[in-house]
């Protein structure tokens, strides 16, 4: 049995690194379908039918628990998951939450992906938390791909996490939320244009704390006294994945090719 964890990409092993700290002897499966990232520039429809195949082929392979590590499918079909699968599904959400409660100036600002922006979950997301707070929201497209080509300090990535990031803070936001989980992996570069006085937010830790806690709520917590494994899947190019994988989870893997 295992914990299975899915991304467009390789973004979500931002999350499930966080879930390998605080669940060391757990099993973890985690699937990257680079062939069809990014998710935040494609429909709805493709973006849940990807899902449902994804959940299946995690579930086959032993997952009792799938995490949506990826803000687009999570605002585009996790309701729809939730209805297909009878297994605890876990996704990942903007943390506008936080960012409202701790703002000083009364703005935030969110980074996120075109997809993400559009859709019906995120608007009611970002309307809930915007009654007393100025809510900014900025799409970054071409993000996601500088991630998955692990150009993570590359000047054209520089450029555009300065395009992005700036207005921001031109408008006043005193908070960054990451509503993507590639950009934790451009975190220090985001830092860097915002400057020392702006907190950077990613939803990373909580979504790992509420897998524990589905776990122990619904008596799924692997006994095993040995450290748990690790199973990489991608559906893009597998030399570029084993590549991907190694230097964003920091150790050599073995990636199996699926489709």
């Amino acid at each position: 049995m295992a914990i299975g964890v899915f991304d467009s990409g390789v973004g979500g092993l931002s999350v499930a690194q966080k879930i390998r700290e605080l669940l060391p002897h757990e099993n973890l499966l985690y699937l990257a379908d680079s062939l069809h990232a990014p998710y935040g520039e494609k429909s709805a429809s493709f973006i849940n039918e990807r899902a449902r195949i994804i959940v299946q082929f995690l579930i086959d392979k032993g997952a009792r628990l799938i995490v949506v590590a990826c803000n687009t499918a999570t605002v585009s079909c996790i309701k729809e998951l939730r209805e297909q699968f009878n297994i605890p599904i876990v996704g990942v959400e903007p943390g506008v939450k936080t960012a409202v409660a701790n703002s000083t100036s009364k703005v935030v600002g969110i980074l996120a992906t075109t997809q993400t922006l559009k859709s019906p979950a995120f608007t009611a997301l970002a309307t809930q938390y915007s009654k007393n707070v100025k809510v900014e929201v900025q799409a970054c497209p071409g993000l996601v791909e500088q991630v998955e080509s692990l150009l993570l300090n590359d000047a054209n990535t520089q450029v555009l996490v300065q395009q992005y990031v700036q207005p921001l803070i031109n408008k006043g936001a005193d908070k960054i939320v990451l509503g993507c989980t590639h950009y934790v992996f451009l975190a220090p570069l985001i830092q860097q244009v915002a400057g020392p006085n702006i907190e950077i937010i990613n939803t990373a830790t909580p979504v790992a704390q509420e897998v524990v806690r589905r776990l122990s709520a619904r008596g799924l917590a692997s006994n095993n006294r040995e450290l748990g494994s690790d199973a990489f899947f991608s559906s893009g190019e597998l030399e570029l994945a084993m590549r991907q994988i190694k230097i964003l989870w920091g150790e050599n893997v073995r990636v199996e090719r699926i489709v």
